[in-house]
């Protein structure tokens, strides 16, 4: 695995990569690769938000960079597909991320999305970061298993914390300490 800087300074996120992919900065053309998974109701059920009606409303959203957000697009070598992404977001406290990610269907059950997460996490820890957390629904099972696969630790429950478009919706906050994952190495 390697850190790489993009020679683009004014991108946000750097590029990263692992044995099977490359994790680049998102950009508002991906949207064109994402918008099936994006607009499509099982896929978005556990997002805080409806899906997305349109492919310019998605490409607009891409295209918003908030100020301690980074968001890398999942693509594979030799390709700029984007076949997903990893977001994270610096919390005001200082020190912390929370993530964020989603894979098209016809890249899950490969172990892709786990790549991907655990190769941000370790970039996040590595740059300082002393905790990273993940908000999700309690009914997302597979979400649920894969960041307990990284180690993070369910701390909590909130109740209603979520109105979406499924109507309120309870979150499972969970968190990896960076002394956490230097444990686990």
């Amino acid at each position: 695995m390697t850190d790489e800087t993009d020679p683009d300074p004014s991108e946000e996120a750097p590029l990263l990569t692992t044995a099977r992919l490359r994790l680049r900065a998102r950009v508002p053309g991906d949207a064109a690769e994402l918008f099936a998974e994006m607009s499509d109701p099982k896929v978005m059920a556990w997002w805080s938000r409806a899906p997305f009606g349109s492919e310019s409303e998605l490409r607009a959203r891409f295209a918003t960079r908030a100020e301690g957000r980074r968001a890398w697009a999942i693509t594979r070598p030799g390709e700029d597909r984007a076949i997903g992404f990893v977001v994270a977001g610096e919390r005001p406290q200082g020190g912390v991320s929370e993530i964020g990610y989603l894979l098209a269907r016809h890249a899950q059950g490969q172990g892709l999305a786990q790549e991907a997460v655990a190769r941000v996490v370790d970039h996040l820890f590595a740059q300082g970061q002393r905790r990273i957390c993940a908000d999700c629904d309690p009914e997302n099972a597979a979400s649920i298993a894969l960041l307990e696969r990284l180690g993070f630790r369910r701390e909590g429950r909130l109740r209603a914390e979520w109105h979406t478009h499924m109507g309120l919706r309870d979150s499972l906050i969970y968190g990896l300490l960076a002394t956490d994952r230097a444990g686990r190495a």
